[in-house]
């Protein structure tokens, strides 16, 4: 089973019921309850998440991350897809776990529930309940920036610094964090900006984010690392930019909360 990173409702359509597929549904308890796509399990995003404030978006250890994929049922042959009700964002987070973990079938839906339904798919409010795997992770650091590894490559021209958060976050007028600002020489590109409204929440056209993104000289020849808060917002950056053919990316889990919150780190406000 070969998918893109980026799946569209009639490549998941066409697969329901193969048995090398898994359906991740990362909704809320409520929504999905309600109604999801036939055969998706549910996961509460919470499991995928494992800091303590501030810094609450860092990754979960090994156990923790073994028990995620049990769960779902995760083996070396399945393919995961990944959906949630809210522009990606979570679903994207499990993609970026799971790329953290070495599985790189992984895919999200473009759009999620919103572009599925929009579609008149089928919705179900039967829940579907996993199959245990025995999954034992073992996280690698191919997708992961931690603080000091980005602050040893501050002021690099090989490297490119995302911020996915808002623009008054960017700028400081906005604080969540004891310090206000952002990381020197970052480039903000809130991640809302990349999600298209009138398409049932799928990104943008390639060619409207490249463009994008070329405006910040975030180009595909560089390591990219995105960060907003908690990694949520910009595991949806980080799933972007490798849709779009990005092979050397990162994710920076500590994000605002950690970086924002240490007195030792340099900040800019603008």
């Amino acid at each position: 089973m070969k998918l893109p990173i980026l799946t569209e409702p009639e490549q998941l359509a066409a697969l329901l019921g193969d048995e090398a597929l898994i359906v991740v549904d990362l909704s809320n308890a409520t929504s999905y309850a309600e109604a999801h796509i036939p055969g998706a399990i549910h996961l509460d995003y919470a499991m995928l998440v494992g800091g303590e404030k501030p810094a609450a978006g860092l990754l979960p250890d090994v156990a923790r991350l073994s028990a995620v994929g049990s769960y779902i049922g995760l083996t070396a042959d399945c393919h995961v897809i990944a959906y949630d009700n809210e522009g990606g964002g979570r679903a994207s987070r499990l993609l970026w776990t799971l790329h953290v973990l070495g599985h790189y079938r992984v895919s999200v839906l473009n759009g999620g529930i919103h572009s599925w339904a929009d579609e008149g798919r089928d919705l179900t409010a039967n829940i579907s309940t996993p199959g245990a795997s025995g999954y034992t992770a073992n996280p690698n650091s191919a997708a992961i920036a931690e603080l000091n590894y980005i602050r040893e490559r501050l002021g690099s021209p090989e490297v490119g610094l995302l911020d996915a958060r808002t623009p008054e976050e960017f700028s400081g007028t906005k604080a969540r964090a004891l310090r206000a600002g952002h990381i020197p020489g970052a480039y903000n590109l809130n991640w809302l900006d990349t999600i298209d409204r009138d398409r049932a929440l799928r990104l943008k056209p390639a060619a409207e984010l490249q463009l994008m993104l070329n405006a910040g000289e975030l180009t595909a020849d560089k390591e990219i690392i995105t960060y907003c808060q908690t990694h949520h917002r910009s595991a949806h950056s980080y799933m972007m930019l490798k849709s779009l053919g990005y092979s050397n990316v990162r994710g920076y889990a500590g994000s605002w909360s950690e970086w924002g919150n240490d007195p030792n780190t340099p900040v800019e406000v603008n």
